[in-house]
Parts: C-alpha cells; structure tokens; sequence
C-alpha cells in the first residue's frame, strides 16, 4: 500500500490537524475504551507498519465532534487531538 506511511505520518494540505486517524488505514483494530466525552479509544496498526498506536477512528469523531476532524490532501480523514479527549500515542 503506497503513500499509507507518509499518510500516517501526518502528511496534510489544508488540515492542521493530527495523524491520519481513518480507519481504511488500520488493522489490528480493537476498542479498549471510552473517553469521559464518549469517544471510542482503540488500539490499532497502520496497515504499513508493525507499530501499535491508541486513537480514535476518526469517522466515529466526525459524527460527534466535526470540528476536531478534517480531510487531508490524500483523501484521508485526520483528526486534532488537541480538540478531543484523547491522546494519540504509540504503545511501547
């Protein structure tokens, strides 16, 4: 799958947002939660990388708080963290 790293690494034209939290770019997908404004928390893996991560699927965070998500130039819905109540992070 071509141009999914660069996607997810945060790659975005238009959107200041976070990483690429669509889930078309993830696999391993398991909820491990919820945040106390109600939104999902998974851990996942990039479709191109071995690395877990713990998000949000951004098409859930669209349907409840719009404004912390956006289009990037690849098609692909990013979200800004920094507008949710969750963080993005790598599990280690």
């Amino acid at each position: 799958i071509m141009g999914v790293a660069s996607t997810a690494a945060g790659i975005y034209s238009g959107f200041s947002g976070g990483p690429s939290s669509d889930s078309r770019l993830k696999e391993d997908i398991k909820k491990i939660g919820t945040s106390i404004d109600g939104h999902n928390i998974y851990k996942f893996k990039y479709l191109d990388s071995p690395k877990e991560y713990i998000g949000v699927m951004a098409e859930e965070v669209l349907a409840k708080n719009p404004e912390a998500v956006g289009r990037m130039n690849s098609g692909y819905w990013g979200v800004n963290y920094s507008k949710i109540d969750v963080d993005f992070k790598e599990v280690v």
